[in-house]
């Protein structure tokens, strides 16, 4: 399971290292995707099968689904940590986060999201306040 949130940074090449808990999980690869809200999503193989079979579902239902499918599976990528625990993300994938340096890698327990960091903070902020107010 993945918990936690980690403030990383993307190097000069659009790598960002991945927090050494999750590593052993993500050790045989994964896949990177866009996700809602504006973030990306890191997957292991398993769990991406499983959204991989949502999102085929949801293209059956409109145009609204078969393009957010084709968003999602025309940008995903495998992706495999290197020695130091880096993995890539492709520059179609980094526009559409809006990732630029200062990012955050945060546990969802199925699975990893990558955040722009600012934009974390406000996602961040706004499900603490309805955590705060019971909602």
């Amino acid at each position: 399971m993945f918990l936690g949130e980690f403030q990383h940074a993307l190097d000069a090449k659009g790598r960002v290292i991945l927090p050494a808990k999750f590593r052993d999980q993500l050790e045989a690869g994964g896949f990177v995707t866009s996700e809602v809200d504006g973030c990306l999503a890191i997957w292991t193989p398993e769990e991406f099968n499983v959204r991989a079979a949502e999102m085929k579902e949801r293209a059956r239902t409109g145009t609204t689904g078969r393009d957010q499918a084709r968003a999602f599976f025309g940008g995903a990528v495998e992706a495999t940590p290197d020695r130091q625990g880096r993995i890539a993300i492709p520059q179609g994938l980094r526009e559409f986060a809006s990732l630029d340096r200062d990012v955050v890698v945060a546990g969802m327990f199925d699975h990893l999201e990558i955040w722009d960091a600012e934009a974390w903070r406000a996602k961040k902020r706004a499900g603490e306040a309805g955590l705060a107010g019971g909602a």
